[in-house]
């Protein structure tokens, strides 16, 4: 029996979380303590079994007023593959027009999450 303290960030509240894992005949189950919320209680089972994060960041763009256009994930990607995204990324270069809501990359890794602007830069 297994034991980790995890904050909950799924809403504002913060929950102080104690997230136990009980094996019984081979099968692992997470009896979670201290949310107010059902979120809180899978939040803390999806942060122990598969954690994932929503990934904002830039990638350059030419032809435009600025230099780079802010995106993100089109859902949380799995944490170990938040380097190898920011990796990815590092290396895209878009030109001008780019409109909010346009993917800059499809299907990241085969994991059926896009990669998509969330501005519109004119050209100039």
């Amino acid at each position: 029996m297994n034991m980790t303290e995890l904050t909950c960030i799924t809403c504002p509240i913060g929950c102080h979380l104690e997230v136990i894992e009980v094996s019984e005949d081979g099968a692992v189950s997470f009896i979670v303590r201290g949310n107010t919320c059902k979120r809180g209680e899978k939040y803390g089972i999806e942060e122990m079994t598969n954690p994932t994060r929503m990934v904002t960041t830039t990638v350059k763009v030419e032809g435009a007023h600025l230099p780079r256009v802010p995106v993100k994930t089109s859902e949380p990607v799995p944490k170990d593959s938040i380097f190898e995204c920011m990796k990815v990324l590092n290396t895209v270069q878009l030109q001008a027009p780019v409109l909010c809501g346009e993917k800059v990359v499809e299907d990241f890794q085969g994991l059926g999450i896009d990669i998509i602007a969330t501005r519109s830069l004119d050209k100039v």
